[in-house]
Order: C-alpha cells, then structure tokens, then sequence
C-alpha cells in the first residue's frame, strides 16, 4: 500500500520552516504541495530546500479547488492530506495500512492528541438543520460522521467517483459534504485514535475577515442541506427552521448568499438522489 501526502498552501513560508521536515518524516512515497498563489516567497523556497516535493502552482482556487487538484495528480490510492499546522507522528502510516485493508473504508480522520474533546463525530437533525458534536475518545477505531480535509486520508479510487470536494463550497463544509456523499453511497468513515496529530490551529483561515468566513461557514450549511437531505418528512421541518433562524435580521444576508449558489446545485441534488443507497435516517441515526 502506496501514499500520497497533499499539502494545500496559501501564503504559508513561516509553516513550511516549521513543520515540513515532521511531514515529510513519515515516510510516505509521494509529497505533492498545492500552491494557491502565494506571494510570501514560499514557492522559492520549496524550490531550494525541498526539490523532491512536487510542487503544483496555480491561480488562486480556494481550498476545495487547491486540495482537488493535488488529489488529481496523485500517483497513489491513499491520499493523506494534511494543512501545515498538523504535524503528524512519525509512525502515521502504520494504522492507515490497516484500516485501509477494509475495502469499504472511504475515509480515516486523525487523532489531535492536544485537542482531548475533538475525536469521532456524530451528525443529527435538530431544529431544521443538520449538526454535529464530537464523541468521547476511544481506545479503537470508531466511526464518524465526516473526517477533516485537513486531517485525514482519503482512498483516491472513491473520492474521484464522488467527484472529490464541491468546489462551491469554497471552504468549510466541503469535507463534511464529501463524507456524506461516501456514507450514502455506502463507504465507511473512521476516527483512529492511534493515526496521532498534533494540531497547532495556526490555519491561514486566520488571515480573512471574520465575518467573511462566518457567513461561508453558515451559507455552506444551507448549502450542504439542500444538496444533500432527501428525506421528505425532514425537508418542511428545514424550511421551518429557516424561519425560525430569520428572526435574526442578518441571517437574511447567508439565506441570499446560498440562494445565488442554487441554480448549480440542483443538478447535484439529482445525482445524489439516484446514486445514494443508504437513508438520510440511517447515516444521522449511526
């Protein structure tokens, strides 16, 4: 079993000094880094320090876009991808080659060691939408709800069926919508307590305005639901939902932001609905 390391970048030369070496460390046969067109100086430097790396520059995409072409390239099946502040154990491969052994398993989320309430997820229906909520820590592999587009592998002869990330989502939500789509199709998700990282929360989603990403985060949520959820019976309690949110004058604002993406959802909302063997009922009830 061969792996392929995708590093998405943007504007990330002081992560790169930091903690490419640790990434480079575990071992994996191939490391690709995605360039989202940085102007930091970082493409140089990769050039004169690490010219094993393969180095794909392109126009600015955004994550979703910047992590599909990494993936795209590939040469491997696993796919590891991983944002510059998560620095991975030396030994990551070695539960991945198990877990991996299982032909049903899409995805495997990693263990953030100094993160002690992040683990496994869990997604439900409450009040309209869908949400999640992390469960306790276990001693073995458990499954989850999504696993992180930054944080964990991926099996590459899956993710090209489902298309990989939806681009429209820009960031945020596009891993979550990339594991509901995998589970529907009936392919497994894991959290392995044992494929340790530690997350140093240094993202460059830091470097945007905070209001931006908030209203991304919560149009991509509408955004996730109307592409995804179709159980009859829960799609009015949404709709009330929607009412209930727009009590809040600003929610307006994320309700058009979404409405402006709809024309080009609804063609994914039919394939869903014919490919998706497994009940919107059964993933939120696991």
């Amino acid at each position: 079993m061969k792996f392929s390391v995708v590093i998405p970048s943007w504007n990330n030369l002081d992560l790169f000094k930091k903690n490419l070496r640790k990434i480079i460390a575990i071992g994996a046969d191939e490391v690709i880094v995605t360039d989202d067109n940085s102007k930091d100086g970082s493409l140089d430097y990769l050039k004169k320090n690490f010219p094993k790396v393969k180095l794909i520059p392109h126009r600015r995409l955004g994550f979703a876009g910047n992590v599909n072409r990494g993936v795209e390239i590939a040469k491997h099946e696993i796919i590891i991808l991983l944002n510059l502040d998560v620095v991975p154990r030396k030994d990551l491969l070695k539960p991945l080659k198990e877990d991996f052994q299982d032909p049903s398993v899409f995805a495997v989320s990693f263990n953030e060691t100094n993160s002690p309430k992040l683990s496994w997820t869990k997604g439900y229906f409450l009040k309209g939408y869908i949400i999640y909520t992390a469960g306790r820590k276990t001693k073995t592999p458990h499954q989850t709800f999504w696993a992180s587009g930054g944080s964990a592998a991926f099996r590459k002869s899956m993710w090209k069926r489902l298309g990989g990330f939806d681009e429209s989502f820009k960031f945020y939500w596009e891993d979550i919508d990339l594991c509901y789509r995998a589970q529907k199709r009936g392919w497994r998700c894991l959290w392995d307590p044992r494929a340790q990282v530690t997350h140093q929360h240094e993202s460059t989603f830091k470097k945007l305005r905070k209001s931006y990403v908030s209203l991304i985060q919560e149009r991509n949520q509408l955004l996730f639901i109307w592409k995804n959820l179709t159980a009859p019976k829960l799609m009015p309690k949404h709709i009330a939902g929607i009412f209930y949110r727009l009590r809040n004058p600003g929610y307006l604002k994320v309700i058009l932001a979404a409405l402006i993406k709809l024309p080009g959802l609804i063609p994914k909302r039919f394939k869903e609905q014919e490919e998706a063997i497994i009940s919107d009922k059964k993933i939120l009830n696991l």
